[in-house]
This record gives C-alpha cells, sequence and structure tokens, in this order.
C-alpha cells in the first residue's frame, strides 16, 4: 500500500466524490418538494465536477496520466474497468449539462425523465472513479507518467 499520495489526483478524486454527495443531497430535495434547494444543490454539484474536470484536465495536459503500476496479470482487468469507468463518466458528464440545461430552460417534462437516469450513472462513475484512484495511488504505486505535451511534442 502506497503511504505517499499525489495532491492534484487526491484533490481532483474528492472534488468528484463532493459532486457525487451533492447530486444525492439534490435529489432527496426535489423529493421533499424542495425546488430552490435542489436547483442549489445541483448547481454546486456541478461546480464541483467542473473544478474535478479542470484539475483533471490541467493533470492530463500537463503531468500526465499515471499507468498502472499494479501486478501485471490483473492490468487487463484494470484496463476494462478504466474503460467502463470512463464510458460512464462521459455518458454521464453529457447527461449532466443536458439534464441541467433542461432544469434551468424550465424544460421540466424532459428534466424529469432524464434526472435519475443521470444521477446514477454519476453515482457510479463517482463509485468507479474512487475506485480507480485507489488503484492507481493507493493499493498500488503508480506507474510511469507522461504527459501529452510531452508524448506529442517529444520535449
Amino acid at each position: 500500500m502506497n503511504t505517499s499520495l499525489p495532491i492534484l489526483p487526491t484533490i481532483s478524486t474528492t472534488f468528484i466524490v463532493l459532486s457525487a454527495i451533492t447530486v444525492a443531497i439534490g435529489w432527496y430535495l426535489i423529493k421533499q418538494r424542495k425546488i430552490d434547494a435542489h436547483r442549489k444543490a445541483m448547481t454546486v454539484a456541478a461546480i464541483f465536477a467542473v473544478l474535478f474536470f479542470l484539475i483533471y484536465a490541467s493533470r492530463t495536459i500537463f503531468i500526465g496520466n499515471t499507468a498502472f503500476g499494479g501486478p501485471e496479470n490483473i492490468e487487463i482487468y484494470y484496463t476494462i474497468f478504466l474503460i467502463f469507468h470512463i464510458t460512464l463518466a462521459t455518458v454521464g458528464a453529457i447527461l449532466g449539462i443536458i439534464t441541467l440545461v433542461s432544469g434551468y430552460k424550465k424544460n421540466y417534462e424532459r428534466h424529469r425523465k432524464l434526472g435519475p437516469v443521470t444521477s446514477i450513472i454519476w453515482f457510479f462513475s463517482g463509485i468507479t472513479g474512487v475506485a480507480v484512484y485507489l488503484l492507481l495511488y493507493v493499493f498500488y504505486s503508480g506507474g510511469e507518467t507522461t504527459s501529452v505535451i510531452k508524448a506529442i511534442l517529444g520535449f
């Protein structure tokens, strides 16, 4: 088990967990018919998600992605799991934007249909994201990290 955790992945993972928790609070609030509080909670959840994305994207571009550093015999399972997580996160982000916009534009029919589906996908994206973080930085030491700029430009 790794005793030294990298700061940026730890911060970004914290933001995505906060986003998922805030979505759960927003879901609870709308079930209580507290529409204004729901709107505020979901806005905060979106802000947490954007903060996650900004840190993640900046780190990926300038510092790089960290390769799996665990045993070779489970690397294929990690890779499949990572692809599943990336797919969930992408679909969740796109649906999240559509759901937020439909809510802000008062298209409540679309918002009510998409909201629960989006939330469930977001929860699973958050859970699998935490699992990826644990596998990369806690249970195993991360492998090599190469920045996108270095990979593309060669320096």
